[in-house]
């Protein structure tokens, strides 16, 4: 049994100094919480998005407040782009240790008119893409003694998604690949979880309208919708040594939204 003296501290805990991470969709919303979180926890962070300017943008917030920060405009969608981002982290910062899933297609169309371009470009981005962002990382993962990977789903992977079926089910698809990396990248260290967060004020929530949101907010038992910044303790925790020994989770932060 360990002792008091023996237990390490809970800062140090959370501590990603030392540490390289991808953060793809980085450039707001939910991305851009986290790219923040980390490297005010220490670590270096690659902010991909498509849009270089909005990249950039949050670099300089980051490399402004003392930070490290490299900004690769990245497809998510386009698999030469992910492979590019790969190499131009190592290049920059030596290496990889963490890789954030993030990056997504809010595409809705309802059964019944889903077209097959909105099916190659919904399940480009919100699944292919972080399959082979893992892959292309992955001999730097192997290397690193801290490597893990965070995979961020929806909780509608666990309910209904009348009329967003096809974000919902390359969600639901990349939970199947959190567990199945996880158990067959545990030999090298690597470890894999997923986070399913609930309604958050991000741009992709805005544009459903205030029906919707006023919907949303009253949906989970706290009645409310989260900030992009209450997403990244959890994220904190399952990057870090405080997560030291979770993998091949899911984990919803979703106000009570869903139960398991």
């Amino acid at each position: 049994m360990t002792g008091a003296a023996e237990m390490p501290d809970a800062n140090a805990m959370f501590d990603l100094t030392g540490r390289v991470a991808i953060v793809t969709g980085g450039s707001r919303g939910i991305g851009r919480a986290i790219a923040h979180a980390y490297a005010r926890a220490g670590a270096a962070v690659v902010i991909a998005s498509r849009k270089a300017d909005a990249c950039e943008a949050v670099a300089k917030e980051i490399t402004d407040a003392g930070g490290r920060a490299l900004a690769v405009a990245t497809h998510c969608g386009e698999l030469g782009q992910l492979a590019a981002l790969v190499d131009a982290t190592v290049a920059h910062f030596g290496g990889v240790d963490i890789v954030v899933n993030n990056a997504a297609n809010e595409l809705a169309q309802p059964v019944g008119r889903i077209t097959p371009e909105a099916w190659d470009k919904s399940f480009a981005v919100n699944l292919r893409g972080p399959v082979f962002l893992v892959q292309y990382a992955l001999p730097h993962l192997i290397a690193s003694e801290h490597a893990s990977v965070l995979n961020v789903v929806s909780a509608a992977v666990f309910t209904r998604a009348e009329g967003k079926g096809l974000y919902a089910a390359g969600k639901s698809a990349l939970v199947a690949f959190t567990r199945t990396m996880a158990g067959e990248l545990a030999e090298h260290g690597i470890r894999v979880n997923a986070m399913a967060p609930g309604a958050v004020a991000t741009d992709m929530v805005r544009k459903t309208g205030p029906e919707t949101m006023e919907r949303m907010r009253g949906a989970a038992p706290l009645k409310r919708i989260a900030e992009p910044h209450e997403m990244t303790g959890l994220a904190l925790l399952l990057a870090s040594d405080a997560g030291s020994f979770m993998t091949g989770q899911i984990v919803s932060i979703d106000g009570g939204l869903t139960v398991h």
